[in-house]
């Protein structure tokens, strides 16, 4: 367990809005406060495996207007003054730059984690001993990124070459950030046995991670060193005013592509998963003996491979095949598995045709 004289904190990013989970996630009600997996949300599974070495009063979390009233009410522990709400999406690297100004602000020792909230792991315990040598390695001064052991040639994804040779759970420098690759190059990088999945999770003292955007970012980090002290009275309206000047632009590209003491820590079998789809939850979940995945009241005849979310009403299915049916109140979502990543284009058509009660 943390200490009360612990300087290590943890941010969460919450502001995304899950388009690829419609009709079940919505502005107000995006992927990271939904319950694919049991009884707890995706957030709230987030701060649950960060207690061993986090306790909730040193969780911190970015979010948006319309999530931040329902993350503070499923996220009780967490203080609700370090539940805020970004006035406008500015990328990465200013949200994180201005989470290390307001921690710094608390504890001027501290080191911190960055972390998505809407992912899962399914063996915790391999994934704190990780987390306890990542802050390790950052309270020593350096950037440290979680790399996973790819499992198959992703193309979703960003990847990180380490040296060759690097085995589980060591910390090695990072030779370099790849782009998302396409399939051949996706292949490649698994075949050589030598580049990881980039996780987006990161470690660094706040001192380091400001030094780092002040050499390589000073627009955005004069901007957030002008906000006055976190908790003053101003400092909402200041924000408000100050944020969407800041520079649209990644960690990634900010800080960890150009930074020199960035190491990696290779994580093998911590069950990672990004949870990128409607797909992604039909594999997560252990299917019946038809290989349908019915999580509601359905008729499945002659039928294989489909997912049903559809609560309040009897689905019955005859003779389909990969379907993903989602249906809720106001919209019925069904798609080819196969097509699962393209859920977000609905999304689009439906801003382009102004339905924002539909978003």
């Amino acid at each position: 367990m943390a200490s009360k004289n612990d300087s290590r904190h943890g941010l969460i990013l919450a502001g995304g809005r899950g388009t690829r989970f419609w009709p079940r996630s919505r502005r107000t009600n995006a992927k990271q406060v939904l319950r694919f997996f049991g009884e707890r949300s995706l957030i709230q599974q987030t701060v649950d495996r960060l207690r061993p070495v986090l306790p909730p009063e040193r969780i911190w979390v970015l979010t948006n207007d319309y999530l931040r009233a329902e993350i503070v009410r499923q996220l009780p522990d967490v203080p609700a003054a370090q539940i805020l709400a970004e006035p406008t999406q500015r990328n990465t690297a200013p949200a994180i730059g201005l989470a290390a100004q307001m921690i710094q602000s608390v504890d001027p020792d501290a080191v911190m984690g960055v972390f998505p909230a809407d992912h899962v792991i399914s063996k915790p315990a391999g994934y704190v001993r990780l987390l306890r040598l990542a802050f390790k390695a950052a309270m020593e001064g350096k950037i440290v990124v979680l790399g996973i052991q790819p499992r198959w040639p992703e193309t979703g994804y960003g990847y990180i070459e380490f040296p060759k040779g690097t085995k589980s759970g060591s910390l090695k420098p990072v030779l370099k950030f790849r782009e998302k690759p396409d399939e051949a190059t996706a292949k490649r990088f698994l075949k050589a046995g030598n580049f990881c999945w980039n996780a987006g999770m990161f470690f660094w003292k706040t001192s380091v991670v400001l030094d780092a955007l002040r050499e390589f970012q000073p627009k955005t980090s004069s901007l957030l060193a002008s906000l006055p002290p976190f908790g003053s009275k101003n400092f909402p309206e200041r924000l408000k005013a100050t944020f969407p000047l800041c520079e649209n632009i990644s960690i990634d590209y900010a800080v960890l592509e150009r930074a020199k003491n960035v190491v990696g820590l290779l994580a093998s079998d911590i069950g990672w998963n990004d949870v990128g789809s409607w797909n992604a939850v039909y594999e997560l979940h252990k299917p019946d003996k038809a290989a349908n995945v019915l999580r509601s009241d359905t008729l499945a005849q002659s039928s294989t491979g489909n997912y049903v979310d559809a609560s309040g009403k009897l689905v019955a299915l005859l003779g389909v095949r990969d379907l993903i049916v989602v249906d809720t109140p106001d919209a019925l979502l069904i798609a080819d598995r196969s097509h699962a990543q393209q859920v977000g284009d609905l999304v689009k058509q439906l801003e382009k045709s102004r339905r924002d009660e539909l978003l």
